[in-house]
């Protein structure tokens, strides 16, 4: 790989990775909406951006190793200090390490809204299902107290 064509991945990865910033805003409002169907559409998407991604950053890797370097930022700046176009380089690498941390935060963000989404369908199931788990319940006194006998929904 030469310095123009890592440049070039660089520039195709922040595209790629833009691209997922914004399925990942999509997937919240699909996730928001309870959307499932656009959900599957937008998860058939997301997977080959991913998988693209990964097998760019395996490729920097092993060409950074095949030049005796390290495949980590160091490396990178070690490559950029030989090259005439290793400022750009390094400035596009910032750029990529940015939009990803921005995919990560998204993607952080919808996983809470599933867990919370979860959360809240299981509760709805427990009450449905007549479940051991009671919510605690107010006596005449204004103070908590627990129910010894659960009902199903359909004897309440």
């Amino acid at each position: 790989m030469q310095d123009e064509a890592l440049l070039q991945q660089l520039n195709g990865d922040i595209d790629i990775a833009q691209q997922l910033l914004e399925l990942a805003e999509q997937e919240f409002q699909a996730l928001s909406d309870r959307d499932l169907a656009k959900l599957e559409g937008i998860l058939s998407q997301t997977q080959p951006l991913l998988a693209l991604l990964g097998q760019h950053g395996g490729l920097r890797s092993q060409w950074l190793s095949e030049q005796g370097l390290s495949s980590d930022r160091a490396g990178l700046q070690q490559l950029a200090a030989k090259t005439p176009l290793g400022p750009r380089i390094l400035e596009q690498a910032d750029s990529l390490e940015t939009a990803l941390n921005a995919c990560r935060a998204a993607n952080e963000r919808n996983g809470r809204l599933i867990r919370a989404n979860r959360a809240a369908v299981g509760s709805m199931l427990e009450i449905l299902q007549g479940s051991n788990a009671t919510p605690d319940l107010y006596d005449n006194r204004g103070g908590t107290a627990k129910t010894t006998q659960q009902r199903p929904l359909s004897q309440a």
